[in-house]
């Protein structure tokens, strides 16, 4: 089947030809690391591990890029204290470099708690120093740069007035973006308000600095993946993905600092993820509507009943399209739990059970595999790939129980594509009889029995309960809705 791909750039569906056949040159933003990675990052990153599999089960070799921003992160030019990196410093009381260390391993850790597969290569921003002030010097000779007062910016309107568009991925106008310019410090130093900066003069203030021809300062956000993404995949390459907040201005800038380094289009798709909300609303610290990925598996906090393995989490993750908003949701982990237990107990019934053999199935392998391998080539759906592969669920349990019937060579090539889909491509791992599912039972009846204790006036057995199980390491909390716990 054709490999079919919702470009952002053409805003439509394509036929997938990579450059080169049979291998894929696929770059995705990365993190900065200034502090823990966040929820929706995980679904951004899980989207394109998911991609990613795919695309290696559909027999592509793949180099995947995936960069860690960790040099200085200016997102609108303005003031060094907007620096993310300076701000964490001072508060933390940290070096910089200590704070990259450290959620850099942070990040590291969390993607491997969900079962996402390392990139092939991993650059820094701070490792291509030497090719962002290479990238910067060849702007400034082709006329799409200019310096002021130490910094170097890339000059909008002279892109545009060369025949190219800047507004193209994101569909903006020069006009529009010129109007809605926020007055930000450093605005002084551009011809124009949206022109973005390469290299930014570093003031005495801003501890992460390198020399270069226009003196002491720092590359600019965007300069860092054009300069990673060609070094390593070339001028032109096949895939970049993103989460959707960053396609303006980030990847829009990656397209202009492109075509005007090469004369050609960097990338031929440009893939974003959608993001992620929890309880119907945009996640958000200010609003308190916020949750961390380990407290979400550990169970310490004040949004979801109880803890929830990674795998769950993953597959709820992956019950909604890379594209479209996932809003998760006590009730929505909960239902994702019990699909995730059932096709758990699926795959072990197909990987163990001895089942008797028929001359005929009862099952059109071959129909309900092309419906699997429509799915996974469209677009990457991953809920639709699951809603086929619960129709395979299905009957395998009806097959235990003698309600089907299947002969060798099918029951065979069934345990394969069931291996190959839940196991390589969703990345989902078989949590033996799901250890979180027999703690929340036994604690369920703990709590009973408190509950109980406190009913009868028996307060001694009440704390006693609750105290052991808080020097075990569980927290139980007392609400409006009844007791839930939390594991320290």
């Amino acid at each position: 089947m054709e490999l079919k791909i919702y470009n952002s750039l053409s805003g439509e569906k394509e036929i997938f030809k990579p450059i080169h056949d049979k291998n894929v040159g696929m770059y995705v933003c990365g993190p900065t690391v200034y502090s823990n990675v966040h929820l929706g990052n995980v679904r951004t990153f899980m989207s394109f591990d998911f991609i990613y599999r795919s695309l290696v089960h559909l027999g592509y070799k793949v180099r995947y890029v995936r960069n860690i921003t960790d040099a200085g992160h200016l997102t609108d030019d303005g003031d060094v204290d907007n620096d993310r990196f300076v701000k964490q410093s001072r508060l933390e009381k940290l070096e910089p470099m200590e704070i990259v260390q450290k959620y850099t391993v942070d990040f590291h850790k969390v993607l491997d708690t969900f079962n996402l597969l390392p990139p092939t290569i991993e650059p820094t921003a701070t490792g291509h120093i030497l090719e962002q002030i290479e990238l910067t010097q060849k702007l400034l000779d082709k006329g799409f740069a200019y310096e002021s007062n130490g910094s170097v910016y890339f000059d909008v309107l002279e892109y545009n007035s060369r025949g190219l568009n800047y507004g193209e991925l994101s569909r903006r106008n020069i006009e529009e973006l010129f109007a809605n310019t926020r007055d930000l410090d450093g605005q002084n130093e551009k011809k124009n308000p949206q022109d973005f900066a390469l290299w930014k003069a570093a003031s005495p203030a801003h501890i992460m600095r390198w020399n270069s021809p226009w003196g002491e300062g720092f590359p600019g956000w965007h300069l860092e993946c054009t300069a990673m993404s060609t070094k390593y995949l070339g001028e032109k390459f096949d895939i970049h993905g993103g989460g959707m907040d960053l396609k303006f201005p980030h990847h829009e800038c990656e397209v202009a600092q492109g075509k005007a380094c090469n004369g050609t289009e960097p990338v031929n798709y440009w893939l974003h993820a959608n993001m992620l909300t929890m309880n119907g609303q945009r996640m958000s610290k200010s609003t308190g509507n916020y949750i961390l990925p380990m407290e979400l598996v550990s169970g310490k906090n004040d949004f979801f009943e109880k803890p929830f393995h990674p795998a769950i989490v993953r597959f709820n993750f992956l019950q909604a399209h890379y594209r479209s908003v996932l809003d998760i949701s006590n009730e929505a982990m909960v239902a994702s739990e019990k699909g995730f237990q059932r096709l758990m107990e699926a795959m072990k019934i197909v990987s163990g059970f001895a089942f008797k053999m028929s001359d005929s199935s009862s099952f059109d392998i071959s129909a309900w595999k092309e419906k699997c391998y429509a799915a996974l080539t469209d677009d990457f759906n991953s809920p639709i790939l699951i809603s086929y592969l619960f129709e395979a669920v299905n009957f395998i349990f009806k097959l235990k129980d003698e309600k089907e019937t299947i002969n060798e060579a099918d029951l065979k090539e069934l345990q394969q594509l069931m291996n190959g889909f839940v196991f390589d491509v969703l990345g989902l791992q078989n949590v033996e009889e799901n250890n979180n599912e027999k703690l929340d039972q036994t604690l369920q009846v703990l709590i009973e029995l408190r509950n109980q204790a406190r009913k009868s006036k028996n307060f001694e057995l009440s704390d006693q309960i609750r105290d052991r199980l808080l020097a075990e390491g569980i927290e139980l909390k007392d609400g409006r809705d009844g007791t839930t716990y939390s594991l320290n």
